[in-house]
C-alpha cells in the first residue's frame, strides 16, 4: 500500500484507532496498578586466587580465578549457599523456592560475582541479597583447595554490599504505559486495514473515483436529529453546489430538458435528494416540475405533504390531463405524484406516451426531475435515463458496496444512459469539520424576501391535454 492509501484508512477509521489505543493504554495502566512492587539489591564479591610473583603464575592465577567465578556463579542457588539464609532469616521457604529470588551473573573476564535479590520489601531485600553474599564468602572458603601449609588457594569477599533501594524495580509505568501505546497503535492500525479490506462500502469521494470517472457533484452531510446551524448551513449548501453543478451541464436555459434521480439499491436517499434538489432550484427562479416515476413505492407525495391518489400513470392512461393532476408545491415548483400503482410499471415508463408527456413538459419548464426506482432491481431508471438528458446516481455514504455502485454504471452505460454525475449522501462531515465549518461561514440561507424578488417564469402546461 502506498502512503496516501494508509492515509485514507486512518481517516476512514481514526476514531476505532483511537478507541483501540484508550482500551490497550488503559489495560496497560490496570496492570501496571494491579502489579505489586519489587525492589532489586545487589551485592558485588570478589574472587582471588592465590598465585606465585612471577608473571606467568599471575597470569595462571588471573585464568584459573575467572573459570572458578563461573563455577561459584552456578553454587550461589544451591541448597550449600541458600540453607545458610534460610535458617538465619528463619524463613518459611526452601532453598529451591528461595532460589527464585536469587540471581547471580558475573562480568565477561572478572572476578566479579554479581549477587542480586528481588523482594516486596526493600529493605528485606537488601539484607537478602547481603545475607547471600556473606554465605558465598563461607562457601567459597569451604570448597576452596588448599596448599601444603593448609591455606586456600581461593578465597572471596565482598567489596559492594546491596543498599536499599528508594523506588521499586517493577512495575515500571511509564515503561508499561509507553509499551501500551505502542501496542494500541499496532493493534488500531492492524484491525483498520483489515477491515478497509474487508469493508467494500462506498464511503467518500476516493471510493467513487475507485469505480468510475463520472464526477461528484454533490457530498451531502448526515442529518441528525438535533443538527446544529452549522450542520443545515452546510446540509443546505451541498443541494445549492447540486443545483450549480447541474445549471453548468448544459441542462435548461433555452432547451429545456429533463433528468433521473435514482441509486444503486434502496434506501440510499434518492427521493430526499429530488425533493431538496426540486425546491432549491425552484428557489433560484427556475419552473421545476418533480414527477414520481417509482411506480413500484412513490414517496415523493408523502416527503412534500401532498394529498393526491393521481398522478403520472393517470395522466399516461389519459384518465387525467397534467393540467389538473400537477400540484403547485410551492413558488415555480409543481409536483406530478405516482399515481395509481399499475401492475406492468416498466411497459408504462417506456410508453409512447411517456415520451409524448416528456417531449412536451421538457419545453415548457426550465427543468423535470424524474424520481425513479433503484438501477439494479429493475430496469425503470434505464428506460426513463435514456429518454432525457441523463441520470443523477445517489450514493449512500457506508450503505452501497462499491460492486453494487459499479453494477449500476455498467447497468446504465448498457443502456445508453448518460451518467451525469454521483451525490453522495450521508456523509458524516463531522470529519471534515474544520473545511465545513470555514466555508459555511461564507453560506447563509437565502431569505424569503429574497426568494420573493426573483422572477417568477409560469409554465405553459395548463393548455397540455395530455
Amino acid at each position: 500500500m502506498e502512503l496516501q492509501q494508509y492515509l485514507k484508512v486512518f481517516r476512514d477509521y481514526w476514531r476505532s484507532i483511537l478507541a483501540t489505543l484508550f482500551v490497550v493504554v488503559m489495560a496497560a495502566a490496570g496492570y501496571t496498578l494491579m502489579q505489586a512492587p519489587t525492589y532489586t539489591a545487589t551485592a558485588t564479591v570478589f574472587v582471588t586466587v592465590e598465585s606465585g610473583d612471577s608473571a606467568g603464575e599471575l597470569s595462571q592465577g588471573a585464568s584459573y580465578a575467572e573459570r572458578q567465578v563461573q563455577s561459584f556463579v552456578q553454587v550461589v542457588e544451591t541448597a550449600a549457599v541458600l540453607d545458610p539464609v534460610i535458617d538465619e532469616f528463619s524463613l518459611d521457604t526452601t532453598s529451591r523456592s528461595l532460589a527464585g529470588q536469587i540471581s547471580a551473573s558475573s562480568p565477561n573476564a572478572t572476578s566479579l560475582i554479581d549477587i542480586t535479590a528481588n523482594g516486596g520489601n526493600a529493605t528485606e531485600t537488601a539484607d537478602l541479597a547481603n545475607a547471600v553474599a556473606a554465605s558465598l564468602v563461607v562457601t567459597v572458603d569451604d570448597l576452596a583447595p588448599t596448599s601444603s601449609n593448609g591455606q586456600g588457594l581461593v578465597s572471596a569477599s565482598v567489596i559492594d554490599p546491596a543498599t536499599v533501594p528508594n523506588t521499586p524495580s517493577a512495575p515500571k509505568p511509564t515503561t508499561n504505559i509507553a509499551l501500551g501505546i505502542i501496542l494500541g497503535l499496532l493493534i488500531g492500525l492492524g484491525q483498520a486495514l483489515l477491515r478497509s479490506v474487508l469493508d467494500t462500502r462506498v464511503r467518500n469521494s476516493d471510493d467513487i473515483e475507485s469505480v468510475t470517472d463520472k464526477p461528484i457533484l454533490a457530498t451531502v452531510g448526515h442529518i441528525s436529529k438535533n443538527q446544529d446551524a452549522s450542520e443545515k448551513r452546510a446540509h443546505s449548501e451541498a443541494y445549492r453546489r447540486l443545483r450549480t453543478n447541474i445549471s453548468f451541464m448544459g441542462l435548461g436555459g433555452e432547451r429545456s430538458t429533463s433528468f433521473v434521480i435514482s441509486s444503486s439499491v434502496p434506501g440510499e436517499g434518492k427521493t430526499q435528494t429530488s425533493v431538496s434538489l426540486a425546491r432549491v432550484l425552484a428557489q433560484a427562479g427556475e419552473t421545476v416540475l418533480l414527477i414520481d416515476a417509482d411506480l413500484r413505492r412513490p414517496q415523493v407525495a408523502n416527503r412534500m405533504q401532498l394529498d393526491s391518489e393521481l398522478g403520472l400513470t393517470d395522466v399516461l392512461t389519459r384518465r387525467g390531463t397534467l393540467a389538473d393532476l400537477a400540484i403547485p408545491a410551492s413558488t415555480n415548483l409543481w409536483v406530478l405524484p405516482a399515481g395509481t400503482i399499475p401492475p406492468n410499471p416498466s411497459e408504462l415508463l417506456g410508453s409512447e406516451a411517456m415520451a409524448k408527456l416528456l417531449n412536451l413538459v421538457e419545453r415548457e419548464f426550465d427543468y423535470v426531475i424524474i424520481d425513479t426506482p433503484p438501477v439494479i432491481p429493475v430496469t425503470d431508471a434505464v428506460i426513463l435515463a435514456s429518454q432525457t438528458g441523463g441520470i443523477v446516481l445517489v450514493t449512500r455514504s457506508g450503505i452501497t458496496r462499491r460492486a453494487q455502485f459499479g453494477e449500476s454504471i455498467e447497468i446504465l452505460d448498457a443502456g445508453n444512459a448518460t451518467v451525469l454525475g454521483v451525490v453522495l449522501n450521508d456523509v458524516n462531515l463531522r470529519s471534515k469539520s474544520d473545511r465545513y465549518g470555514y466555508y459555511s461561514e461564507y453560506t447563509t440561507e437565502e431569505s424569503p424576501e429574497a426568494l420573493s424578488a426573483r422572477p417568477s417564469s409560469q409554465p405553459k402546461h395548463q393548455d397540455i391535454g395530455v
